[in-house]
Parts: C-alpha cells; structure tokens; sequence
C-alpha cells in the first residue's frame, strides 16, 4: 500500500512539474486576459491605465505573445516527442475549418488594410492563407494542428498591440455612407477576448494531452471562461447600478427613535399607529411640493400589487391548465396545439400584451387606464410559461407514484393533490420565478394599460386592501383603487429617461433620481427572486423528508 501511494505521489508530481506546469499556466493566463479585457469593454478600467508604469494596452499585447508563444511551445514539444501526450492523427475538420475562416479574415484584413493591396490581392490572399491553415490543421497531428494556429493568432495580435499599430488611440473609419468606425478601446479588448478563448482553449487541450480527455478539458475551459464572462456581466451590471444610484437613495436617510413618518393600520375596527425607527426618504415618500426629499413610494408599492395581482391570476389557473394537459387530457393532437400555442404565446412581444391590453381590457374597465388592467394583462404574460413549467414539473414525476398511489385505492384527484403536487411543486416555483422576474421589468404593458404619473404625490399609492367595499348588489364586492391608473418602477424609469426629467427636491444632479430609480427597481425583482428560490428550497426540502 505504501509503495503504490509513493508511486501515485510520484507521478502526480511529475505531472504538476515541468512542461504541465507550462499548459496551466497558460491557461491561466488566457483566463486573466479574458477577464481583463470583459473590464475594458465595460470600461471599469481604461487601456491607458498604468499598472507598474505600464499601459494596460501594452500588458495585453504581451499577455497574448507570452500566451501564444507557450502555446505553440507545448504543441511543438509533443510533436518532437519532448512531451509526454496521446495526439489523434488531425485535429478534425471542424477545427479546420474555424481555423482557416479566422485566418481567412485576418489575412484578408491585413492584405487590405495595411498593405494597402486591391480587391483581388486581399481576396486572392485571403484564400492562400485560408487553405494554408485548413492544410496544417486538418493534415498534420492533433498536437501541431490545435496549438500552432492559435498560438500564432494570439503572437500576431499582440505584436499588433505592442508595436502601437493598434493602439488606444486608433480609429478605423468604415465609410462615409455607413457612418460608423472601430476604436482602439473597442478593438483591443475584443481582440484579446476572442484570441484568450482560442488559445486557451488550445492550451486546454494541451494540458489534457490531447485525444480524448484534451478534448474534454478544452470544452470544460471554454464553459468555464463563457460561465465566468456571464456571471462577471451581471456582476458588473449590478454594482454599476448600486454604485450609481446609492447615494440617491440613501440621500436624507436618518436612523433613531420617531424620525421616521408615523403609519397607521385599522385591525378589527381599532387604529393602530406607529412611528418608524428610522427614515428612507426616497422609498418612503411620494413627490410633494412641502417634502424635503421626494420618493418613489407608489410606484414601489404599485410595482408590488401589480405582480402580486398577476401571480394571483395566472398561477392557479396555469396550474390547473397543467393539470388538466397532464393527467386527464389523452395526449394527442389537442395537447400538441396546446403546448405549440402556450410556447407561441410565451414567446411574444410584450408589446403585443400590451395592445392586447389596451384594446380589450381598458374599454371594459371604464375606458381608462386602471390597476386592475395592468395585473390582468401581465397575468396573461405570465400564464403560458406556468403552464409550460407546470406541466413539464408534472411529466417528470415518475408514473410508479401514480401507480403505488392507485394500488392503495386512492381516487384520482386525491393522487394529484396528495402525489403529483407536492413532486411538482419545485419546478412549477422555478416557473413563476422566471415568470416574475420578466414581468415585474416590463414597461410597454405598464405604459398602455396602467400608467398614471411619473412624479406621484404620498397621498396616492394605491391601498388596494383598503379599498375593498362591500354592495348589496352583484358582484356585492367594490374597489375603486384597482379600476384607477397607478404608477409603477418600469414606467418611471422609462419616463424619467426619455422625458429628460429627473430633477426632484432631494438630488442635485438629475441623473441621481434616475439610477436610485434603476436601483429600487433592482432591489424589487431581486426580492422576488429571493421569496421564489426561499420558496422552491423549502418545498425541496419537505419533498425530501
């Protein structure tokens, strides 16, 4: 036991040491281009921002030369038998042919741009360099056929971004009819975006040792650099907005006993009111000509009623449509129409709610505006993907609960509520939290069917439990609040961006109000998210008791 721990030890040494060394420390590095260049584009840094006195443009370009360089090395090692790897005979014809359509552009490019040749010597270029790399690619090993036309790519790009042909400062100009140019801060982050996915997918498979499991660790690195990119865009994203529209929203904000407004709430006839222990004015104000600071509390609160409202009215009834489709509905040609028309329906422009909305529901909601109008339309939004979801969480029960279940002799329904349901119910909590998610943003829905103002004073934010009024007479339940316009955060921010207002009684510059908008609207579907997920883990974990 100890000599075969010894000998595991060894080799795991030996792999680690050396030229393996060499692989993953390329891969490394094509991972921290790729993030650097994600912080370009974005702009969270500048290509003239000096690190150690050097410019970042110049530190990519070297990046890409050392990543490109160790890349050919490794493949060239292997072919020279220096490396210890398992090559196929050719790298495929797929890679041939991404290979040869990338150098085919980049000859192409070069002949016409930079040699200044004509429209048959870039073309007649293009296509001699383009065969030539389909030639090595595809008629060479797989050790030489990965690495040498990607590590060249990345070595010619950065030489390009060393020698300052590139440079932050250049500018391609692509025409006068077309109007439009590439810059340097655009082109050499792309660039090196797209030359550290290449190489490091090369330099993957390298420390893979080629074959099958070089395969395998460069399609696991492709993943993994996409996956990172998308996490690091929404990263991004979000603390752009926070940075943004934090100091909006914090503006006036003090902490301490009664500095808050006082509330009020009636509980079996007795009024019970209430001073809050700390004051936000931006998310506990409305707009009013006497307030210090101004807020954006009914479209906060108008926001939260008109997805509760559609949750409301799209959950049971998708559900129950699922239901339906799935346990007593024969699969055939009806279901297929059914779940070709909900996909269809799922898939269709906000816009077209909207006008849906705007035609059909405002005429009989006293042709005007209203709550009501608003929830019913994003209902109608919500409804096909729950009963895509509900209905794909019920066909994934397995058949064997229906069947112990009807063993035991226990009625149809009674296996659905007490089997099928309580199975189901984690994905059908994933649907509707996608489901908020698109709904509780949408503004072209809002700005037809339920709009109100975008500046609104306190005194309106909509008190739909409030307003519930019993009538003696059909449908003997009354509420005025849900057949008035209302104002939501979609709306608001649309409106505060294209009417080119912003400036309120708490911010001194205008774009303040709109990014603390931006940020309150964030915070709102987040909270969402996080009630659904809570919601989706407790099922979870009752389901697995």
């Amino acid at each position: 036991m100890a000599a075969e721990t010894n000998t595991r030890n060894a080799l795991v040494r030996d792999d680690a040491s050396g030229t393996g060394i060499v692989a993953v420390g390329a891969v490394a590095l094509a991972a921290v281009l790729f993030a650097a260049s994600m912080a370009v584009l974005f702009q969270v840094v500048d290509l003239t921002t000096p690190v150690a006195g050097v410019s970042l443009a110049t530190i990519l370009g070297g990046g890409l030369v050392l990543l490109g360089g160790a890349t050919v090395s490794f493949g060239v090692g292997s072919r020279l038998e220096l490396v210890e790897t398992e090559p196929q005979a050719t790298a495929g014809m797929l890679a041939g042919v991404v290979f040869a359509g990338i150098w085919f552009v980049v000859a192409g490019l070069v002949a016409s741009q930079t040699l200044g040749l004509g429209t048959f010597g870039w073309v007649a270029t293009s296509v001699v360099v383009g065969v030539g790399v389909f030639a090595v690619t595809v008629g060479t090993r797989e050790d030489i056929g990965s690495t040498v036309p990607a590590g060249l790519l990345a070595v010619a790009a950065g030489l390009v971004f060393l020698t300052g042909l590139i440079g932050p400062e250049w500018v391609w100009d692509l025409g006068f009819e077309q109007k439009a140019s590439f810059t340097g801060g655009f082109t050499i982050p792309t660039v090196t975006l797209f030359c550290a996915l290449v190489a490091g997918w090369a330099s993957a498979k390298a420390y893979g040792g080629f074959g099958a499991r070089g395969r395998h660790t460069g399609a696991y690195t492709l993943v993994y650099l996409n996956a990172g990119s998308i996490v690091g865009v929404l990263f991004i994203l979000v603390a752009f907005t926070v940075f943004k529209g934090t100091s909006g929203v914090v503006n006036g904000f003090a902490l301490g006993p009664g500095v808050g407004p006082e509330s009020t709430i009636v509980l079996f006839g007795q009024s019970i009111s209430w001073e809050w222990p700390f004051y936000l004015p931006f998310v506990m104000n409305g707009v009013g000509l006497t307030n210090d600071f101004n807020g954006v509390l009914p479209a906060i609160v108008g926001t939260i009623w008109l997805v509760v409202g559609a949750v409301v009215f799209a959950v049971p009834l998708g559900v129950g449509a699922a239901v339906f489709l799935t346990e007593y509905a024969e699969r055939g040609r009806f279901t297929q129409v059914v779940e070709v028309a909900t996909n269809g329906l799922w898939s269709t422009p906000s816009i077209v709610f909207g006008l849906f909305g705007f035609a059909f529901l405002i005429p009989r909601f006293g042709n005007g505006k209203s709550l009501l109008a608003g929830m019913l339309t994003l209902g109608f939004m919500l409804l096909p993907l729950v009963v895509i979801t509900s209905r794909e969480a019920m066909l994934s029960v397995p058949d064997e609960y229906r069947d112990a279940s009807a063993a035991l002799g226990v009625t149809k329904w009674q296996t659905i509520r007490s089997v099928v349901l309580p199975a189901a119910l984690p994905g059908v909590v994933t649907g509707i939290i996608l489901g908020v998610g698109r709904i509780a943003g949408e503004t072209a829905p809002i700005l037809l069917t339920m709009a109100g103002g975008v500046f609104v004073p306190g005194s309106q934010t909509p008190d739909v439990i409030g307003g519930f009024e019993f009538t003696s007479s059909p449908p003997f339940v009354d509420n005025p609040v849900l057949l008035d316009a209302a104002s939501a955060l979609p709306y608001q921010l649309y409106a505060l961006i294209t009417a080119g207002v912003g400036a309120s009684g708490n911010v001194a510059n205008p774009d303040e109000f709109k990014w603390a908008t931006a940020l309150v609207l964030l915070i709102v579907v987040l909270s969402f998210y996080a009630i659904g997920i809570a919601a989706r883990y407790y099922f979870r974990r009752e389901l697995n008791q």
